[in-house]
């Protein structure tokens, strides 16, 4: 008899498959003498759609809705059916006896595998690998210590509850929008409050007023020190009394009347999780959030450099001590061989800030695994991905930095005055970041002090002022979110999961709502309407993380699912009642000067990966898209951006969106592109017309034979 292990993706399966000595390769799977692996692609099981439940909802009308089944049905993925009747087929074998679950271990992983044994009704009990890493020992030693099936099954029914909550609001309050208002408006329980965070910043930066302000720093001839009043605030809104004040304090004499001498100590900064990941990868590499989990998963996947990606801990379990040092040595090589190799020589100094069980719940933080580092064989992606987990891991075992922080008081005519400075003592971890700050906080510097080194200073040491100079200033509106800070936020308000989060903000820029301008995020004329159309309970973030909270308590075994999903259905029948209620109206932001030239419809614009297309909105029309908007391969003399291929009356030309720049194709008859130049050297590279013996020869007769023709 023989055991059927159940994997997530192809290269997971033939992993396992090399470890466990299956050869035997298959179209669906890979056979060995005890076990049969196959996979997953993905998913091969979903919930079923409404038209599923009754044909007539096939047809979007809002007099249906709310769709809310007493219970969910799922159904087999069209796309990739042949995969799941041969692994159907192999549950059924007779010689298969028993069956292990290898999909990701996480709950989306879990809720998979779950769909395809019950769709499959495979009535046996089953074990799980779970695994952090895809290296040969991980995968040997987690097939060493299998867990019974049934130890997951409160993270199966947390992931369960989380897809039909996902269905049943984001499906009925997306039709309602969309029925009720004519046009395609996406809305979810995750993705409408996150859109609704980024409008609602846009507002703040909307009515924000700017006001001049000035800052007052005075020059002691030993240091310079900054005016503050009452309150604390250093900013000078009245530019005469901030003249005034200037005039008040030059030349004066003033006394130190308070300094305080302290030393800091910053320890090192946690280990990763997936989220904190993200932000710097966004912060620092200027990475998308869904760019660093696809480069991450290849780090996990296909070179196994890398632990478990999609975790939401920060810390190690203690099992994992003995192996720490196995890590160092891996990846002790270029620019980590002098970071690493002296921490192999003494016992690693282990805290509860590097490995706490209690904080770590389906998976630890990621950090590098024992595999043999190979820098050569990483694109640019991987090795700047890899180099942001190297580091921090190697920092976990380095002292805390230690700096002394020196502050003045000085009373100067009555008016309060102070500096700040630091003196580095001890860099510490921050050696492994070459002494520059890393972490965000502490990248901010304070504009209005500074950090300078102050001289040797003591308390009711006088000094007579040598200058007095007025900074002028203005006040600035709150900044639109990076992906950095929009991470930070959705988790704050626990929206979304680590695996989810950067899917939700990739959603936002494919429906439109959302746009990446630089490195900031844009709400776009759709997603300004769409936040004010959708209901109001769904816009705030404090509903959905009730509801993530909820999740996290079933996934504990604290809460019970039917309880939750209850309250999900009667929560989406009151969302489709609001906007079916609505009197408010949606007018495309999009809509272009062209006309559709089968029904005269004014016709709208999208974009798309490869430029713009134009659309007809109506739907009864056939024509449903006009020529497309391409990029061409030419770049903006200026930015450097593609340009955009454009036909006009005097022929092919390129225009750059950002710039402006036009060009022709063929700007003169001496323009020839890279393919009329191979032929010309192929004609001219014949026996019977060689006329000289290297190409410069060739290319310049073609050059001269094309500019004849021309010519003629």
């Amino acid at each position: 008899m023989k055991t059927l292990i159940l994997a997530e993706k192809p290269s997971v399966a033939r992993e396992i498959a090399r470890v466990m000595g299956c050869h035997n390769k298959h179209k669906s799977h890979i056979e060995g003498p005890k076990y049969v692996v196959t996979w997953a692609l993905g998913h091969l099981v979903g919930l079923a759609e409404p038209e599923d439940y009754d044909v007539k909802f096939g047809k979007w009308e809002l007099e249906d809705l709310p769709i809310l089944p007493a219970s969910m049905k799922l159904k087999i993925l069209r796309e990739s059916s042949h995969q799941y009747k041969a692994v159907q087929q192999l549950l059924r074998r007779p010689d298969i006896s028993a069956l292990i679950v290898a999909t990701d271990a996480a709950r989306e992983g879990e809720l998979l595998a779950r769909w395809i044994i019950d769709m499959a009704k495979w009535k046996k009990p089953f074990q799980r690998l779970w695994i952090s890493s895809q290296t040969d020992k991980a995968i040997k030693d987690g097939f060493a210590t299998l867990k019974p099936g049934s130890q997951f099954d409160r993270l199966y029914h947390s992931a369960r509850c989380r897809a039909e909550a996902d269905w049943m609001i984001g499906l009925n309050v997306t039709r309602a929008l969309t029925c009720k208002f004519g046009a395609p408006l996406s809305a979810g329980r995750v993705q409408t409050p996150t859109l609704g965070m980024i409008m609602q910043r846009e507002k703040e930066i909307l009515s924000f007023r700017s006001e001049e302000y000035h800052l007052l720093r005075v020059d002691t001839g030993k240091f310079e020190a900054l005016w503050r009043g009452e309150n604390g605030d250093s900013r000078i809104f009245d530019t005469e009394k901030a003249n005034a004040l200037r005039d008040k304090l030059t030349g004066r004499s003033g006394r130190i009347v308070k300094l305080k001498k302290s030393e800091k100590v910053v320890p090192h900064p946690l280990a990763y999780d997936l989220t904190e990941l993200q932000r710097d990868a966004n912060r620092l590499l200027g990475f998308s959030a869904k760019m660093t989990s696809n480069v991450l998963q290849r780090l996990y996947e296909q070179h196994k450099l890398v632990t478990y990606p999609r975790t939401d801990s920060r810390y190690l379990t203690s099992d994992m001590t003995d192996t720490l040092k196995e890590r160092l040595s891996s990846i002790a090589v270029g620019p980590y061989a002098p970071l690493a190799r002296p921490l192999l020589r003494s016992p690693l100094p282990l805290s509860k800030r590097i490995v706490d069980n209690s904080k770590v719940t389906d998976h630890h933080a990621i950090i590098p695994t024992e595999q043999t580092l190979l820098l050569n064989v990483l694109s640019t992606e991987e090795r700047k991905l890899y180099d942001l987990i190297a580091r921090r891991f190697i920092s976990l075992f380095y002292p805390p930095a230690r700096f002394d922080q020196v502050s003045v008081v000085i009373d100067l005519a009555g008016e309060t005055l102070t500096a700040k400075g630091t003196t580095m003592k001890e860099s510490g971890w921050r050696t492994v970041y070459d002494g520059k700050p890393h972490d965000e906080d502490e990248a901010e510097s304070d504009v209005e002090e500074g950090t300078a080194t102050l001289p040797e200073l003591r308390e009711g040491e006088s000094f007579t002022v040598k200058q007095c100079r007025l900074q002028s200033a203005r006040t600035t509106p709150p900044k639109r979110y990076t992906e950095a800070a929009l991470l930070t936020q959705m988790e704050k308000h626990g929206l979304g999961t680590p695996a989810t989060r950067a899917d939700i903000i990739e959603k936002l820029v494919g429906s439109d709502t959302i746009e990446r301008i630089g490195n900031l995020l844009h709400p776009t004329g759709k997603g300004k309407q769409l936040i004010e159309l959708a209901p109001a309970d769904l816009r705030s973030p404090e509903l959905t993380a009730r509801w993530e909270a909820e999740l996290e308590r079933i996934a504990r075994g604290q809460g019970q699912p039917e309880p939750f999903l209850n309250g999900i259905r009667q929560m989406a029948g009151q969302l489709v009642s609001g906007v079916k209620s609505s009197d408010a109206a949606y007018v495309p932001h999009n809509v272009s000067s062209s006309h559709c030239p089968d029904c005269g419809t004014r016709m709208l614009e999208k974009k798309n990966k490869r430029g713009t297309i134009l659309v007809c909105p109506s739907e009864d029309c056939d024509y449903r898209r006009s020529d497309e908007k391409r990029l061409s391969n030419r770049r903006c003399p200026q930015c450097h951006k593609k340009m955009l291929l454009k036909d006009g009356k005097a022929g092919m030309y390129v225009q750059c969106l950002s710039c402006g720049i036009t060009e022709m194709m063929n700007k003169d008859s001496k323009h020839m592109n890279k393919r009329e130049q191979q032929k010309l050297v192929q004609q001219f590279s014949k026996p019977q017309e060689s006329i000289g013996s290297n190409l410069g020869e060739l290319l310049q007769a073609a050059m001269e034979k094309q500019n004849k023709n021309n010519n003629d």
